[in-house]
């Protein structure tokens, strides 16, 4: 028999391996049960990484498809700070390659992280040199990076993107929600040895890029007028200059050039005053060009016609106890001549004949004080205030492009206007958006503002404006071989300190439209502070010509016979 104390050991050795298969039977509860999505966490923490890749952003295209913005793959490299013995040796080889201090490397290398990005979007020759380093826990994927192939050829316009591939400026950013790829998430896994991989087939599983953009801008017509307005900006020593060629019957942007450029490519170092839009953010007082406007409105009211008799007070008129002068002594000329020769005393007589709210009527129906609503971000009101606080003196200055702050798109729109038989059409850029495919998602149709004046009173002042050019302030904007009508303007600039009107800033500005007859072509030349010469009609009239005849000549636009014959009666 057993004895009483064997007894006991047995049972109390049978309690304590119970004891134990319950206490390892409760804890794979807890860890397999209870506790089994926090584990589950946890470990895929640790052993894989989540990292988000945008698809490619659409391309975009002038109006002949030629590739104005598109998509590189470049190299990105990360690394696994978990994995890695020595950051410091890591950092001290990643240095010269990457171009970044082996301290700021080695400090990103230290962290308890599972990934962190040590650079994005390479040269494609710092991505082979990685490579052959072949460092473990240091990882190479490639992304896409913008890539503007022209360079600073239309880049006030198309802006640029973000290291995210977020548009930030121009259209790029005004149609980020179309030219941005779908975003994908990849999960980085571990391998045994603790190096970070991507999962097999990623490359086949690339997100779907953006869409694409179709512009108005031709590519030719862009590089001319980027050409020829640096070369005016460098000749006349001016602080800055723009150019819009605008289609009057469509509203199409044939061009926007704006000085100084920029590259795209490279914006790090550059500040917002060097890439900013000036064609829709900057306003400037007109000087003479509002003069086409307030023509066309007496014209419109009939409060004048082309042989109406004004008197020019001999080239001095007081007015509110200040004094509008003429750069000529004027005496009797008809309002025809009152524009031509640019008279400030005729043309505010017009002013007045019109009326306060007359005259403020018209500014508002020519567009002024309004966005004219192109497709690009950054565009501002101007500056137009109501009668009610209009000075003594308001309605005679604003006649003369005083006392109102245009832009120079609003400018170009209001005279197209008149190209266009006395209607405003809405300006804009981007004519078709396609998906990946070519499939046709949008496409853009000339849309009318309103009727500013009616066709009869638009060709009255079209033949106004041929005699500025042919006889008047713009003869150097004049074209062999075709009939321009146009109007010169020379601003005074305020001068801030003293905020009255210097006598050394200008801006000098050109706009108009050819041929006269059956207009292809509206367009601004400004030139902000030449040096020197600053009338309108002889720093800005001659850059006029220069493009107006290369742009007719690649359209192709046949030379008016008549003018042909004219020209050789009188060269003979």
């Amino acid at each position: 028999m057993t004895s009483g104390p064997s007894r006991s050991r047995r049972y109390l050795m049978l309690f304590l391996l119970f004891c134990g298969f319950g206490i390892i039977l409760f804890r794979l509860v807890t860890l397999q049960v209870l506790q089994a999505a926090e584990l589950t966490a946890k470990a895929d923490r640790q052993h894989q990484k989540t990292v988000s890749f945008e698809g490619a952003r659409g391309m975009v295209s002038d109006r002949h498809g030629k590739v104005l913005a598109m998509n590189m793959e470049v190299p990105s490299v990360f690394g696994v700070p978990t994995s890695l013995e020595s950051p410091s040796t890591v950092a001290r080889h990643l240095s010269p390659v990457l171009h970044i201090r082996s301290d700021e490397l080695e400090r990103k290398l230290r962290q308890d992280k599972s990934f962190v990005w040590l650079a994005r979007k390479l040269d494609p020759e710092q991505g082979r040199r990685l490579e052959q380093l072949s460092l473990d826990g240091i990882g190479v994927v490639m992304e896409g990076r913008r890539f503007y192939p022209k360079g600073p050829l239309l880049a006030h316009v198309l802006g640029f993107s973000g290291m995210d591939g977020q548009g930030l400026e121009g259209l790029e950013r005004r149609y980020d929600s179309h030219l941005h790829g779908e975003k994908r998430v990849t999960v980085l896994q571990r391998d045994a040895f603790g190096r970070t991989v991507f999962p097999k087939g990623v490359a086949e599983q690339a997100p779907t890029p953006g869409h694409a953009l179709t512009l108005t801008v031709d590519e030719v017509i862009q590089y001319i007028a980027e050409k020829e307005l640096e070369e005016a900006v460098t000749h006349t020593h001016a602080k800055s200059g723009t150019i819009i060629v605008m289609e009057p019957q469509s509203g199409a942007i044939l061009a926007m050039a704006v000085s100084p450029r920029f590259d795209p490519n490279v914006v790090a170092a550059l500040t917002p005053d060097r890439w900013r839009n000036r064609a829709l953010t900057d306003t400037y007082e007109p000087g003479s060009t509002m003069k086409v406007v307030v023509g066309a409105a007496a014209l419109e009211e009939k409060v004048m016609t082309p042989d109406s008799m004004v008197f020019g007070e001999n080239g001095r008129m007081v007015i509110a106890n200040t004094t509008i002068h003429d750069h000529d002594k004027l005496g009797w000329m008809t309002f025809s001549e009152a524009i031509q020769k640019s008279s400030n005393i005729g043309v505010a007589k017009v002013g007045m004949a019109l009326g306060e709210q007359q005259l403020y009527r018209y500014l508002q129906v020519f567009g002024f004080g309004q966005r004219t609503e192109i497709d690009l971000p950054g565009e501002v009101n101007g500056l137009l205030k109501a009668p009610k606080d209009w000075g003594r003196r308001s309605l005679a200055s604003i006649s003369i492009g005083q006392e109102v702050g245009v832009t120079p798109l609003q400018m170009v729109s209001a005279v197209a206007a008149l190209a266009n038989g006395g209607v405003m059409m809405k300006p804009y850029v981007v004519s078709e958006v396609r998906d990946q495919k070519g499939r046709l998602l949008r496409e853009v149709l000339p849309q009318v503002r309103r009727r500013v004046v009616s066709p009869e009173t638009a060709r009255t002042m079209t033949t106004v404006l041929e005699g500025v050019v042919t006889n008047g302030t713009g003869t150097k904007a004049a074209i062999p071989g075709f009939r321009v009508a146009g109007k010169t303007g020379t601003a005074q600039k305020i001068d801030s300190r003293t905020g009255a009107y210097s006598s050394t800033q200008f801006v000098g500005s050109f706009v108009g439209y050819v041929p006269a007859e059956s207009p292809r072509l509206a367009m601004i030349v400004i030139l902000d502070e030449p040096q020197g010469e600053s009338w309108g009609g002889t720093v800005a009239a001659p850059v006029f010509r220069q493009v107006g005849e290369q742009v007719l000549n690649y359209l192709g636009v046949s030379r008016d016979d008549t003018v042909k014959i004219a020209l050789a009666m009188k060269d003979h």
